[in-house]
């Protein structure tokens, strides 16, 4: 049995510019990967073409040895906070219940049993007592939350989570990556698209560096380091060496 996602010879241009170029890589099943690199080096576009979102020019993807179109409620996706309408009139049990559209369907509005199994995923991300407040009316991390509890709901096997961490307070990201490794004890593949180095070592089993083209790919312990973080940022910068510096310290343990 195959056991990981492969991704071989991908590339997407968006208005004739190539946004990823020639991408090899291999997803282990069952690990939590990070994707990291720079502003504009297509992350997001990277896992939005394995799922089929944006149409690469060429290469393929497969996911433990099947296509995507062989995977319908097998991989759930958690986009950034930025691209959500939150004034959009739904309510925070409503967007959980959304979770349930790829097993009963978009023309059968959930029942008493769906919205038994919404409030339980509620009540584990904190915010059973939120149920029905406008999507408005919640915070930044309430709202991440809010998508991840409606991705748990779907029953996925493999998770894309595209910047979870991004705006929130460090009490929510710790309660989410408590989520995230529950899931991984599962059996449950994740990758997150991921922009703080600080936390990377804590967090990931698995590392993707991209810059457009695919800069290393491993276990974190063996690729994060001083090389493939300056061929990963390109030369000198200044954030190139705050990235540096960030590495040896929390290889040294001063944090």
């Amino acid at each position: 049995m195959d056991e990981k996602i492969e991704v071989r010879d991908l590339t997407v241009n968006y208005d004739r510019r190539q946004v990823i170029w020639d991408v090899n890589l291999e997803i282990v099943k069952g690990a939590i990967t990070g994707i990291i690199g720079p502003n504009g080096a297509g992350k997001s576009t990277l896992i939005k073409a394995m799922l089929g979102i944006v149409k690469p020019v060429s290469g393929s993807v497969t996911f433990f040895g099947k296509k995507l179109s062989q995977m319908k409620g097998k991989i759930a996706y958690v986009g950034q906070r930025s691209t959500v309408d939150w004034d959009f009139p739904i309510t925070a049990l409503e967007v959980i219940m959304m979770g349930l559209f790829g097993e009963i369907g978009l023309c059968r509005w959930p029942g008493k049993e769906e919205r038994r199994k919404a409030m339980e995923i509620l009540e584990k991300i904190g915010m059973k007592e939120s149920a029905h407040k406008q999507i408005s009316e919640l915070s930044g991390g309430q709202q991440q939350r809010l998508f991840v509890g409606r991705a748990l709901l779907s029953q996925a096997d493999i998770f894309f989570l595209d910047e979870p961490f991004s705006a929130i307070d460090l009490a929510t990201e710790t309660y989410l990556m408590e989520i995230f490794r529950e899931l991984q004890l599962l059996g449950k593949t994740i990758l997150i698209v991921h922009h703080d180095l600080k936390s990377v070592e804590k967090y990931f089993d698995y590392l993707v560096m991209l810059n457009m083209r695919l800069i290393a790919s491993g276990k974190c312990k063996e690729v994060f380091n001083r090389k493939n973080l300056s061929l990963m940022f390109g030369g000198t910068s200044p954030i190139l060496e705050k990235a540096l510096q960030l590495s040896e310290e929390i290889k040294e343990g001063v944090r």
